[in-house]
């Protein structure tokens, strides 16, 4: 850490009388990393601070208003479930909210332009760490299951952190409302690196579920999203009917399109919304997956994070997550003691 860096951190940790660990969650926030720009000023710097510390308070109350307004109602878990979803949704951002701007660089300086042809890139350099998040189920026993964060180096492709929960889950499965399952031990993962590596943190997070590719345009990225304030992108391997939208027609079409490697084909629904893409990682693969925006980023952008980020179907901080989690799983079953 700078001297710079040092005093605002010093300055954060006496002005919000936080403890040395919650102090550090702070400043791994993914928000945070541009906060500790050279350019900010001071009182920029403080007044985010203060931001940032009401915002998982605002969270939980935005979650509590929302499950005890639907009990006063004597509604049904499900509608409690989709009263959550509305509050939720309320600060969902689908446009690009991020520090790694997009650039009009030209592909001459070793950059890729978008699939939309704007020239636009993202550069490297700034985007570096993208993660991957996945569950993978016990055999033994489909109660239990493995929740996988996997962070990427960009440029590398290489893995550089990975860590692993084993839980067991009390909520069954209903379709609809994965988030509802799932992102408690997703949530936990993040939680625990921005303690644990937060040099590492994720600036974008690729998660295996859809995101607004949903009944009601909230799946597991885009809730995942919210709650953990960070970029994703929902990456779905079969889709489900929405907006006579149906998986049979769209790989029907993608496969009579010759649709190229790289290449991709908006998901238009009948009422004319977009609501993702149906994308073809490279020649040899005859199944797309289906990208869709999660929360703080555009189509436009997740695809060609996407493009990028696959070597073979699925894009690898997704793919990666689904290996290391089943291999977890095998190499220590749920009767044995799990690694601290």
């Amino acid at each position: 850490m700078d001297q710079k860096s040092l005093s605002l951190w010093n300055v954060s940790r006496k002005l919000t009388g936080l403890p040395t660990t919650a102090a550090a969650s702070l400043w791994s926030h993914s928000s945070f990393v541009n906060l500790r720009a050279p350019r900010l000023s001071c009182a920029v710097f403080l007044t985010q601070v203060l931001h940032l510390l009401h915002c998982e308070e605002a969270e939980m109350e935005d979650s509590i208003k929302g499950v005890e307004a639907a009990k006063k109602d004597g509604l049904s878990q499900t509608d409690r479930w989709v009263k959550e979803q509305d509050v939720l949704k309320e600060r969902l951002v689908m446009f690009d909210d991020f520090p790694w701007r997009l650039g009009a660089v030209s592909s001459e300086e070793g950059k890729d332009s978008l699939p939309d042809g704007s020239g636009g890139v993202i550069d490297g350099s700034e985007l570096r760490y993208v993660g991957g998040v996945d569950l993978s189920f016990a055999k033994e026993d489909s109660s239990f299951a493995c929740g996988a964060l996997v962070v990427m180096d960009l440029e590398s492709m290489q893995v550089v952190y990975e860590d692993f929960d084993v839980v067991q889950l009390t909520m069954p499965y209903v379709a609809g409302f994965l988030a509802f399952r799932e992102t408690p031990v997703l949530l936990g993962l993040l939680k625990k690196m921005a303690a644990k590596a937060p040099l590492l943190y994720p600036q974008l997070l690729m998660v295996d579920g859809n995101g607004i590719l949903h009944p009601r345009g909230f799946g597991l990225a885009s809730h995942l999203g919210v709650l953990a304030d960070i970029p994703t992108i929902g990456i779905g391997k079969n889709l489900h009917h929405i907006d006579g939208l149906t998986n049979l027609e769209v790989r029907h079409v993608v496969s009579e399109s010759n649709l190229q490697a790289g290449g991709g084909m908006p998901l238009v629904g009948s009422t004319g919304q977009v609501w993702g893409m149906a994308f073809r990682s490279h020649d040899g693969c005859s199944k797309p997956v289906f990208i869709s925006v999660g929360h703080r980023i555009s189509l436009d952008t997740a695809v060609e994070v996407v493009r990028r980020c696959c070597l073979h179907r699925v894009p690898e901080p997704v793919r990666q997550a689904d290996l290391r989690s089943r291999e977890h799983l095998r190499k220590y079953p749920i009767s044995m003691p799990q690694p601290s």
